[in-house]
């Protein structure tokens, strides 16, 4: 039987994190749910996170910091950023430096799960025309 796929989950706000946790679990996939990005960084879940989730604005490390770090760290993470305070430029740019969904809180499932299977097509080598 294949191995759950691994979603992380990085938010400083507990009941946000333990309801994306729920959430995801109830779907089928495996979770592992983080207070801050130092503590993301710092597990030894990070090379098999198949798509990570992660509040923009965080002490420490936003997420978009988070993202642009795993990228020049050599991890192509699919990437949703989730926040309670919208900001065009910072989705913008998100956005435009490869972040699969930019959602707004409180995130409407149907659109979560949209944005979990463009990242994890985002995942699947392109078939070959053979």
């Amino acid at each position: 039987m294949p191995k759950p796929t691994l979603v992380a989950v990085v938010e400083d706000d507990r009941f946000f994190r333990e309801s994306m946790r729920r959430l995801m679990r109830s779907r089928g996939y495996r979770v592992e749910a983080f207070p801050s990005a130092a503590d993301f960084l710092a597990s030894p879940q990070l090379s098999e996170t198949a798509c990570l989730i992660a509040d923009v604005q965080m002490p420490a490390m936003t997420g978009p910091e988070l993202y642009r770090h795993l990228i020049a760290s050599g991890y192509e993470i699919p990437t949703i950023l989730v926040t309670a305070y919208a900001d065009d430029r910072v989705r913008a740019r998100a956005l435009n430096d490869g972040v699969v969904c930019y959602l707004r809180k409180p995130v409407d499932e149907k659109n979560l799960l949209q944005c979990l299977h463009e990242a994890f097509q985002s995942r699947e080598p392109p078939e070959e025309n053979s």
